[in-house]
């Protein structure tokens, strides 16, 4: 009788082991699948976001401004505004005025297709970074990066209140909820055949962050929805 219980008892504890790794494989797979769901979601809202930038912002291409996905982060993108564009003066951080000029034609687009209810829910924020060249101090260019990042974004601003529309308030308190600035001096050159191209380093970018899968909460699938009110 012993022995039988003996079996009896080996037979259950090995047949519990059994069922938790059955379980367990289940619940990892399950894992697996719902993180693969988010990460394609992720990447859908990203595309979109890509897609749409792309179009609105077509007329500028041929400018030089370029709209694409950021190497080194799979939720960033950028939109990269060369330095001619706003022509800042050589160690002036002030918006002349072929550069205010621009920006009145590209910040609508930008910020109309950036707000709009497709694509608002899904963008967490806007980093304007200015770039310079390594000429100059570090110190230096870290400064004037910043005051030159942040002029554009004042100006960004300016341009949106300054449209009169009734969407325009609406415009003002999405861009101004989404958008920081910050300076990168001289940090990433731009390099061409191994040396910096000091004219393409240059630059400022509008990085757009398209919301991460905590974000967004493991929403299964869902398609951006619209977004009336923003939480800061």
């Amino acid at each position: 009788m012993a022995y039988d219980n003996e079996n009896s008892s080996s037979g259950l504890s090995s047949s519990l082991a059994d069922l938790m790794t059955s379980l367990a494989v289940i619940f990892i797979l399950l894992l697996v699948g719902m993180l693969h769901n988010a990460i394609q979601q992720a990447e859908g809202r990203r595309n979109q976001v890509l897609t749409m930038l792309q179009k609105a912002l077509e007329e500028f291409r041929a400018k030089g401004v370029e709209v694409r996905t950021d190497p080194k982060d799979p939720l960033n993108l950028l939109v990269v505004v060369p330095e001619e564009l706003l022509k800042f003066e050589r160690g002036d951080s002030q918006v002349p005025a072929a550069g205010r000029a621009f920006l009145d034609s590209f910040i609508p687009r930008f910020v109309g297709t950036a707000c709009s209810e497709e694509l608002r829910s899904g963008i967490s924020s806007v980093v304007v970074e200015g770039h310079a060249s390594s000429e100059g101090s570090e110190s230096g260019n870290l400064r004037l990066s910043q005051a030159r990042s942040m002029a554009v974004v004042q100006k960004s601003i300016e341009v949106v209140d300054s449209s009169g529309a009734a969407e325009s308030q609406e415009e003002h308190r999405c861009l101004v909820q989404l958008v920081s600035a910050t300076g990168r001096g001289s940090a990433e050159p731009v390099l061409s055949n191994g040396s910096e191209d000091r004219q393409a380093s240059r630059r400022v970018i509008f990085k757009i962050r398209v919301k991460s899968l905590e974000q967004q909460g493991f929403e299964g699938g869902s398609e951006l929805t619209s977004s009336k009110s923003v939480n800061h």
